[in-house]
């Protein structure tokens, strides 16, 4: 089986278990990865075959297919040597500074086919270039306007619930803040931007970080 994948079949009732424990245990702990990736992969069964269906019909998202490129340490590794206007320099100074390892995501454990634990792996994998490249903090709204781009992306339901128990923690001050802002851009740039699930990130990293933003479509979040 595929490094990062460890599947694990559940009956119909054993799903429904996981993915209620997961968001209850993710509610109390949002900073528990894997929960987070336990209801994502419990719940988005559907979301991850229309997005395996799409990657088909697109040239690169074939070829991502076929390649299986895995973002981990090895892979990726080069970013950190390129100029510092390239795609590749801005996602190793966002990794560098918050001290993060791409090793760190949890593996596949409840898709019924290697090709969708690849899809869900790949989406899990390319969190962090979407961070970088729609300029996006790791703190609560950071992540909470990001998972607004990814539901719009992915249609993920745990995208839909991480929004409504993200916001749910927010001060009154955050909330203002995100619904005034970020929530309407989050909104606009998910709708804008290309099918970021059939762009072969790792091909760029070399480019510009502003050529590669036009050629996507991504608008970068707003300053405030």
């Amino acid at each position: 089986m595929a490094e990062g994948f460890g599947r694990v079949r559940l009956k119909g009732w054993q799903q429904a278990a996981v993915a209620l424990g997961s968001a209850v245990g993710a509610l109390v702990d949002p900073r528990r990865a894997d929960l987070i990736a336990a209801l994502g992969e419990t719940t988005g069964k559907p979301a991850f075959q229309r997005v395996l269906q799409r990657m088909k019909s697109n040239p690169q998202g074939r070829e991502i297919l076929l390649d299986r490129p895995r973002v981990i340490s090895k892979n990726v590794g080069h970013a950190w040597d390129l100029p510092e206007n390239t795609f590749g320099a801005a996602y190793a100074k966002f990794m560098g500074s918050r001290n993060f390892s791409p090793d760190d995501r949890p593996p596949v454990r409840f898709m019924e086919t290697d090709e969708l634990a690849y899809v869900a792996m790949r989406a899990r994998e390319v969190h962090d270039f979407w961070h970088t490249l729609f300029g996006l903090p790791t703190n609560l709204i950071g992540e909470s306007a990001l998972k607004v781009i990814e539901f719009e992306q992915m249609l993920l339901p745990m995208c839909f619930l991480s929004v409504i128990g993200g916001t749910a923690r927010f001060s009154d001050k955050q909330r203002v803040l995100f619904y005034r802002h970020y929530f309407p851009w989050a909104v606009r740039a998910g709708m804008k931007a290309t099918d970021l699930m059939c762009v072969y990130y790792e091909k760029h990293f070399d480019e510009d970080l502003e050529d590669v933003r036009r050629r996507w479509g991504i608008i970068p979040a707003p300053t405030v």
